[in-house]
């Protein structure tokens, strides 16, 4: 796990009057349900209106992100653990994911923050996922990366 040259926001983000959807995989319940407590206090924090939807799996983040921002959310913070098993089943769904997430977010030119973990084994996940012990908070980082890009969005767009 690197972290390194991760950067430190220098202020808070103002999510005032943004409405962002949590969407949410179901695998690995102990690591998704701390990314979705980073992810939402970081929306609390700052301000920002939200909602959680859990999907079956990684998979169907693109097309619930999509349909989120077809109801009108802002931004979407998108929350998944795969972890590599003995086929090529890891690869196949990390890539959709990765390029369905992509291509939404291309698609309604809003942003998702990519908090989807693509992991060698659990240890990995439990490092990442913010809980008491972890060395990271990556539903925090996807949630404020998601806040930030909204906000600069809207400034190039006036």
């Amino acid at each position: 796990m690197s972290g390194a040259g991760a950067p430190t926001p220098p202020t808070p983000v103002d999510g005032t009057g943004l409405r962002v959807v949590v969407i949410a995989g179901t695998w690995h319940e102990a690591i998704s349900n701390g990314l979705i407590a980073g992810a939402q206090r970081t929306l609390d924090a700052a301000g920002a209106e939200h909602s959680l939807v859990r999907v079956p799996g990684s998979f169907e983040l693109a097309v619930a992100a999509q349909a989120a921002f077809a109801g009108g959310a802002d931004a979407v913070v998108a929350l998944g653990v795969i972890i590599r098993g003995g086929t090529p089943h890891f690869e196949y769904v990390s890539a959709a994911a990765t390029d369905g997430l992509t291509r939404v977010s291309l698609d309604a030119g809003k942003p998702v923050g990519f908090g989807l973990l693509t992991l060698d084994d659990e240890q990995q996940g439990l490092d990442r996922a913010g809980l008491p012990g972890s060395k990271e908070d990556k539903g925090a980082e996807a949630a404020d990366a998601a806040l930030r890009t909204a906000r600069v969005i809207a400034d190039l767009r006036g």
